[in-house]
């Protein structure tokens, strides 16, 4: 019994210290902290470039697609086994080196675009005197959600 009132009694001496630090850490946020909030998927769905490159993609999925029928019809042309083992080696190396080629600049584009869309959100927070921007997925209530005006100037 006395074991489990120390118990108790450390655990209670505890929790107080740890509401105190709490506390302490709390009032020490100045009262003019603001806070933003952007729902980044939004700005990122509103983008003008985002759409410009997803209408990029899917040209280049479709040239892909082009290139293999393509590549298809002329192996199947080819009565030569060697000759069409070759051409097939041909056209697959050719199709990964424009793969690959159409998925770098995807991917460079896309960087491009985040960098652009967060010096966006990090300019706008500034020129309204924010503190701290996050994203509003990670925000259960508070803050002052920006996410239109940032959509406006990305399209």
């Amino acid at each position: 019994m006395k074991k489990s009132f120390k118990f108790l009694a450390v655990a209670l001496t505890a929790f107080a210290i740890g509401i105190t630090t709490s506390n302490y850490a709390i009032s020490n946020v100045p009262s003019n902290f603001k806070v933003a909030i952007v729902n980044v998927p939004k700005v990122v769905e509103s983008s003008a470039q985002v759409k410009a490159l997803k209408a990029q993609n899917t040209k280049n999925v479709q040239e892909l697609a082009k290139f293999g029928e393509t590549a298809q019809a002329a192996i199947a042309k080819e009565t030569d086994p060697k000759k069409q083992k070759a051409l097939k080696e041909k056209y697959q190396k050719d199709f990964q080196t424009k793969r690959t080629a159409m998925t770098k600049a995807y991917e460079t584009k896309l960087v491009e675009i985040d960098k652009n869309i967060s010096t966006l959100i990090t300019t706008q927070a500034k020129s309204k005197g924010y503190d701290l921007v996050l994203a509003k997925s990670a925000v259960l209530m508070g803050g002052t959600d920006i996410t239109d005006e940032i959509a406006r100037q990305v399209k």
